[in-house]
């Protein structure tokens, strides 16, 4: 049987017996010499090597059975970081995924190629923002939302910290700013489109896909952190919701902080979120409010856009404090294939002129 192959960073000096431990960890949690003899040799992980460095760090690869997956993502995930992230000094570097796994996924739905398509952009990057702040009210929402179509972004989502407070309930925020935005595509010709923040109880999200899809909603965001990936992925398979996700990393800095524990920034901000079906993935840039580095960086962008089997590339979206006079190097930096998301500082002075000024440096 195919196996996927995980490569750990295990800090200390004891990466043998740790590496031990994780194999039967992450699989039967169970004494392996009192599980049957089939057992050990096929559901118990296998260690690959053990390779230390001169930093006091062992790369350590496990390979692990497809089938203990289950071939579902929640379960999956459980095998890559399920127990083992109680564990101190261990982070997850890389995965290796054969296609007999990767191909279970069905991935973004429509990735960098699909999304110029959808918005007949066939060369430069996307441009998006964000309504904010939270305690205005849908109808404020919707005029902020109006101005922002008139000025030609390709997308208007919720800011990640909307969901269903009083002040814009989220049906009638959902309702009166995709009316609002879809107005203004009337007048100006434009194919902007607004995506509404599913941040929503569990039992609500499919169901509120639909609804607001129907309520004139031309994408979705989702913070998989909050509500979890394989709602995401749920949502992004859904051949009745059909519209294009972005990814927001609320909850998830804690995966990425820790340079001695949690996931690379690669693997959950680019490989997970495109097995979970983001069609963009948003996270800090470098150099704005928070404390992601170009490096960094850089490793989502691969893993955002590199070759996993048949899923398609997503877009990559650093946010985060970013202004007009950040996107020369944004676009240096990351290529062409970026949704430029620029929120706050739009508001700073005239909104629809900053805006205009925003899609100047980017399209006209």
């Amino acid at each position: 049987m195919p196996h996927f192959v995980v490569t750990y960073e295990i800090f200390g000096n004891e990466a043998r017996a740790i590496a031990e431990a994780i194999r039967v960890e992450q699989t039967i949690e169970f004494p392996n010499d009192l599980a049957a003899e089939w057992i050990q040799n096929e559901v118990v992980g296998e260690v690959l090597s053990i390779t230390p460095t001169d930093t006091g760090m062992s790369l350590v690869s496990i390979a692990y059975d497809v089938r203990t997956t289950g071939y579902q993502l929640p379960q999956f995930l459980n095998v890559l970081w399920g127990n083992v992230s109680l564990f101190k000094g261990v982070r997850v570097r890389d995965l290796q995924l054969p296609r007999e796994l990767a191909t279970k996924f069905k991935g973004p739905r429509f990735g960098v190629i699909g999304l110029r398509k959808y918005f007949d952009t066939p060369t430069c990057p996307l441009m998006a923002t964000a309504i904010k702040p939270m305690g205005t009210d849908s109808k404020g929402f919707a005029a902020i939302a109006s101005t922002l179509a008139r000025a030609g972004f390709d997308i208007i989502k919720d800011d990640h910290s909307l969901a269903n407070q009083p002040w814009a309930p989220w049906r009638e925020r959902v309702a009166r700013v995709s009316d609002a935005v879809n107005k203004s595509n009337e007048q100006t010709g434009y194919k902007t489109v607004y995506a509404p923040s599913l941040n929503l109880p569990a039992d609500e999200i499919l169901r509120a896909a639909v609804e607001a899809k129907n309520l004139g909603a031309g994408a979705l965001m989702m913070l998989p952190g909050v509500t979890g990936f394989d709602s995401m992925r749920s949502v992004a398979d859904n051949d009745e919701v059909a519209l294009p996700i972005m990814s927001h990393p609320a909850m998830l800095g804690s995966f990425v902080s820790n340079p001695t524990q949690g996931l690379s920034h690669g693997l959950l901000l680019g490989t997970i979120m495109r097995l979970a079906g983001a069609d963009i993935s948003v996270f800090p840039n470098f150099g704005g409010r928070f404390s992601f580095t170009a490096q960094e960086c850089r490793e989502i962008t691969e893993a955002s856009r590199n070759v996993l089997s048949e899923l398609k590339p997503i877009w990559v979206s650093p946010a985060g404090g970013m202004t007009l006079e950040k996107i020369p190097e944004m676009r240096a930096f990351y290529g062409e294939d970026i949704t430029l998301l620029i929120g706050g500082a739009l508001h700073r002075g005239n909104l629809f002129e900053n805006s205009r000024a925003m899609r100047r440096a980017i399209v006209d």
